[in-house]
């Protein structure tokens, strides 16, 4: 599995787990810290999870909002734990993280593959579909990429 790849699967898990428990305040690095040493002992290098994590935490109140409004017919709350946080994932790479190694397919790909493996049989098509509308509402970019 690729570094970047484990690296996302271990953010996903984090955030679940954080937004299972009721996102206590705090809580987040622990459970990440937790999480790495649980399923990447000997990470080299644990950056790319908690810029992930922690960058979801601290646009969350933007990401929900543009998961409400691209998925309008599915209230926040409704969404499986799984789906959310992938897609949360998802928009923090595609509209926050500023990472110009990461064009936005790559992105888009990385959380479909995430609902696939952890989410239930119909997430990647969701996942692909709320991303893929907020994709086209920033105006395609990097789009030959």
């Amino acid at each position: 599995m690729a570094n970047r790849h484990l690296s996302r699967s271990i953010a996903l898990q984090s955030l679940f787990e954080w937004d299972f428990r009721g996102k206590k305040k705090g809580a987040l690095k622990d459970i990440t810290k937790h999480t790495i040493a649980e399923f990447a002992p000997g990470m080299d290098d644990a950056g790319f999870i908690f810029d992930v994590v922690m960058g979801v935490h601290e646009h969350m109140p933007e990401i929900d909002t543009m998961i409400v409004a691209s998925a309008p017919d599915w209230p926040l709350e409704q969404i499986t734990n799984v789906d959310r946080n992938v897609l949360r994932i998802g928009i923090y790479e595609l509209k926050f993280a500023h990472a110009d190694d990461v064009p936005p397919k790559v992105a888009i790909n990385e959380a479909i593959e995430l609902a696939k493996t952890f989410g239930g049989a119909s997430s990647g098509k969701f996942v692909n579909g709320v991303l893929g509308t907020i994709y086209k509402q920033m105006g395609e970019p990097r789009k030959d990429e």
